[in-house]
């Protein structure tokens, strides 16, 4: 994901912010709830400095006591609208922020969850949960709070604009004067105010993928005793980001001290100019009075809306990070117009002059001129030295990747013909590096199918060699395993995801290394499983342990990304070659 230049224009940054429309729109009756009830407590406002207009002349000026009575039970009236419009108008405006990011947060979350497995290789996941978190938390605070304050803001200096107008045309008109020397350093400052948001946020998300890969790697940070390294790493992000706070924050302090020094200057040299008059005998004292209160609100709303700015071009950046994302394509998806599979799968596979390189290293084949027929039912074992291109193969058949030359057929259909949950839904995968969920250990082998009965999870749980150490949990099968599982050994790990793969009950399965973490006793047992759950169902096996694929129907030599033999365990042994060699560095002492 490229970052946008620093250079681009800050009014196109700020219509970053127009992608929040679709998240509002839905929540008309609380957008109109908060603008109704914005209006009364701005008007409310508005007409305390005509009471106060009232009291100077009629009751100061005439020593009226039933005046100075009426006047001020009228505050207290005023008082009590203001009071419930502005609690009416936070709960509207609030409700609407976290109902609008809500459904930011869902839609991008899933739009992300759905984008293929190249965008992950090439994306840092600290990044990406920053996005989700830190970054909505932004343009919420905006919705939540900025935005009230802003149209608040705006709407008091309108009206208090208005209401000088009418107080005292001639003072509003000196005012008038110096508005152009108050807006330029909002223009000024705003530039750089923005570029520095987006780039503390950066820094931000740069801190957060390094806590990420860190404390996913927790046990290989202690083994290698690299805590201080670790700590100091993360310590180094975490100052970048706070100096590009610092200036973020420096830049924006600067840009209110300009507005508020240059308003009240310019509203104390009119009100300088109105004392004059006053004395002189050419305008009332009230007058004088209500418009001094009428230039305080406008001040306060001058510097209210500096103060904002800062929190629209900090939301502007953000919302800019997270539209990077909503922007993002995958390049693996369903076709426009998806083929069915034939039913019941059969299983019958064949790659056809199958050619395929990673997108990042271009000028490396993973696969070239691959050709492999596998018949309904059929066992089939690829081995080969790393890097031959055995994990290669899962990969394409569960269309991580589509491969650049040739193509992979399923019961005769294309696999970029299917519909991606369709083809899925054919597979159960046992991986090498399995993935536990910090969830219940039924949570974590019904993964395999939703929709699975306590009893269908105990039963796969029993095929798998799992049940025994699953009982003797504290809660059973409702303990919890912890994040990544780290509350089992890795056999026990590698037994739930095999219960997985049970439980699926697929057509096609997919074992990559699926006793590798099991000691000689229980990879035995799971060895027996494994033929039970083979049977019925055309099973690939890649395995660096040959004993354990000594079974399959065939076996199928692979390196640098060609067949080079195929046959049974015994007659590539008969044969010589590279399994033959590899057998001799497995099997001799």
């Amino acid at each position: 994901m490229s970052d946008p230049t620093p250079s681009g224009k800050p009014t196109a940054r700020v219509g970053a912010l127009r992608q929040l429309w679709p998240f509002l729109k839905p929540h008309k009756a609380l957008a109109i709830g908060w603008l109704v009830f914005l209006g009364l407590s701005s008007g409310s406002t508005l007409v305390l400095p005509m009471a106060v207009r009232h009291m100077i002349d009629a009751g100061f000026g005439h020593a009226s006591s039933d005046t100075i009575n009426r006047t001020f039970l009228g505050l207290f009236a005023v008082a009590l609208v203001l009071a419930f419009a502005t609690a009416a108008r936070y709960f509207c405006i609030t409700l609407l922020g976290e109902r609008s990011l809500a459904a930011l947060r869902t839609k991008l979350y899933a739009h992300v969850i759905r984008l293929d497995v190249g965008f992950f290789e090439r994306s840092r996941v600290g990044e990406l949960i920053s996005r989700l978190g830190t970054d909505t938390e932004v343009v919420q605070a905006l919705i939540g709070s900025g935005i009230s304050v802003a149209l608040r803001s705006a709407v008091m200096l309108l009206g208090a604009s208005a209401m000088m107008v009418w107080t005292s045309p001639r003072l509003a008109g000196l005012t008038a004067l110096v508005i152009p020397a108050v807006m330029l350093p909002i223009l000024v400052f705003g530039r750089r105010v923005q570029r520095l948001s987006r780039a503390s946020q950066d820094r931000l998300a740069d801190a957060a993928a390094i806590a990420n890969e860190t404390l996913n790697a927790a046990p290989a940070v202690k083994a290698y005793a690299r805590e201080g390294i670790e700590s100091r790493r993360y310590g180094d992000a975490i100052d970048r980001a706070l100096d590009s706070a610092r200036r973020r924050i420096g830049m924006r302090a600067l840009l209110t001290a300009a507005v508020i020094v240059l308003f009240f200057g310019a509203i104390t040299l009119v009100l300088w100019v109105g004392a004059r008059d006053v004395l002189g005998g050419t305008l009332n004292a009230g007058i004088l009075g209500q418009f001094v209160l009428y230039a305080v609100f406008a001040a306060g709303s001058v510097a209210g809306l500096s103060e904002v700015w800062g929190d629209v071009l900090r939301a502007a950046g953000a919302m800019e990070r997270i539209g990077e994302l909503f922007g993002e394509q995958a390049h693996i998806a369903d076709p426009p117009q998806p083929v069915a599979l034939p039913r019941p799968v059969r299983g019958a596979l064949r790659f056809e002059h199958v050619g395929f390189h990673y997108p990042t290293r271009p000028d490396a084949p993973a696969l070239h001129d691959f050709t492999l027929d596998i018949r309904p039912g059929e066992t089939v074992a690829l081995v080969g030295p790393s890097g031959a291109g055995k994990s290669t193969v899962f990969a394409l058949l569960l269309r991580f990747y589509d491969p650049q030359i040739g193509a992979i057929r399923l019961d005769g259909t294309d696999l970029r013909a299917l519909a991606l949950p369709e083809l899925r839904g054919t597979i159960a995968l046992v991986p090498q590096e399995t993935v536990i969920f910090a969830g219940s250990a039924a949570d974590n082998i019904r993964f395999g199918r939703q929709t699975a009965s306590d009893e269908e999870v105990m039963e796969a749980a029993r095929a798998a060699e799992a049940h025994e150490f699953i009982s003797a949990l504290a809660d059973g099968y409702d303990a919890e395993l912890g994040e990544r599982g780290v509350r089992l050994s890795g056999g026990q790990r590698q037994r739930i995801a095999i219960a997985r793969a049970i439980l699926r009950d697929a057509p096609l399965l997919l074992l990559d290394e699926a006793t590798s973490a099991l000691d000689a006793q229980s990879e035995a047992a799971i060895q027996q499983a494994l033929e039970r759950l083979e049977k019925g169902r055309t099973t690939l096996v890649i395995a660096h342990r040959l004993a354990t694929v000594q079974r399959a129907d065939r076996i199928v030599v692979m390196d640098g990304g060609r067949i080079v033999a195929q046959g049974t365990h015994e007659s590539l042994l008969a044969e010589g070659g590279l399994y033959a060699e590899l057998a001799r560095l497995q099997f001799v002492a």
